[in-house]
């Protein structure tokens, strides 16, 4: 009497692949509350964004003594510039790098907070060319 030979499953898995071989590794879990805490912070910076980048257009107002003194009004321009185009580049930054770490599902939640202190930030950049620009300042 002959029985059916066992089905076929492949060939053995090798004991040790050796150092060059990638380990197999599963994709790690979901985070719901990740995915969700990251999207509100994002949509925090875009509105941070646009109050920060409207604030850099007040900068403008470092040019006032400029009748009286000899100031110098590329490096005003320079800040006034700076502080309304830099919030929008740290938002878009932050954007794609936490759609990146999304993607991979790594924890994204900081990069928005981390973006939130880099558009402050641009703001004071902005207002330091923008003073430097004023003699006496």
């Amino acid at each position: 009497m002959t029985s059916a030979p066992p089905p076929y499953n492949g060939p053995p898995a090798p004991a040790f692949a050796g150092p060059w071989a990638a380990p197999a590794t599963a994709r790690p879990p979901l985070r719901v509350w990740d995915v969700v805490l990251t999207i509100v912070f994002l949509v925090g910076d875009a509105v941070l964004a646009l109050v920060m980048s409207f604030f850099g257009a007040f900068l403008a107002m470092a040019s006032d003594p400029c009748g009286a003194r000899d100031c110098n009004t590329d490096l005003i321009t320079v800040g006034v510039l700076a502080a309304m185009a830099l919030p929008w580049i740290f938002l878009v930054a932050g954007l794609v790098v936490s759609i990146v770490l999304l993607v991979k599902r790594r924890l994204a939640f900081w990069v928005p907070l981390v973006a939130a202190v880099l558009i402050i930030g641009s703001w004071f950049i902005g207002a330091a060319f923008a003073t430097a620009g004023v003699p006496g300042s």
